[in-house]
């Protein structure tokens, strides 16, 4: 069977990865000592700038598209994430919704010749994709840490929802 990555730290009793008790955790179970628990749009937006989603304070990408396994400050596991294809549709939907308004402003205002078009818009596209796609893989990552998608436990930021509003559940 296999084991999701907790979203909120670990069980009673266990251990960080340098060995540290979780059992000093506030009352957002996060395991981290005065780590509030953010909401999905301070989680999307941490994501989107590419810092972890959960402490905001280190980078949640060690490479282009290559997220840390784990945080090196809040040790939340990012192993078990899966964005998929999900933030190359995102990048495209977004560079294709802001460059089509644009290119037909252009031909209607300058009618440019057609080998400037054929040059200039695949290159401001390509760059657009680029720059986009880490951001909007960032922000997946965070929205399904934070709802408790794929491999992250859900039922860890329930209790923790229960525990942040006095054990009333939602």
């Amino acid at each position: 069977m296999a084991q999701g990555c907790p979203a909120w730290g670990g069980e009673k009793g266990s251990t960080d990865l340098t060995g540290s008790s979780l059992d000093h955790a506030p009352v957002d179970g996060s395991g981290m000592p005065g780590l509030v628990r953010p909401s999905l749009a301070q989680a999307i937006k941490r994501g989107f700038i590419g810092r972890c989603p959960r402490c905001a304070r280190a980078k949640l990408f060690r490479a282009f598209l290559k997220p840390v396994d784990r945080c090196p400050d809040c040790h939340q596991d990012w192993s078990c994430q899966r964005a998929d294809d999900f933030p190359a549709y995102l990048a495209i939907l977004l560079t294709g919704h802001l460059v089509a308004p644009l290119i037909i402003a252009v031909e209607l205002d300058f009618s440019p010749p057609a080998w400037v078009q054929m040059t200039l818009w695949p290159a401001i596209v390509a760059a657009m994709v680029i720059a986009l796609i880490q951001p909007a893989k960032g922000a997946v990552i965070a929205a399904q840490w934070r709802l408790g998608l794929h491999g992250f436990s859900s039922s860890d930021m329930q209790a923790a929802d229960a525990d942040a509003n006095g054990g009333a559940s939602n």
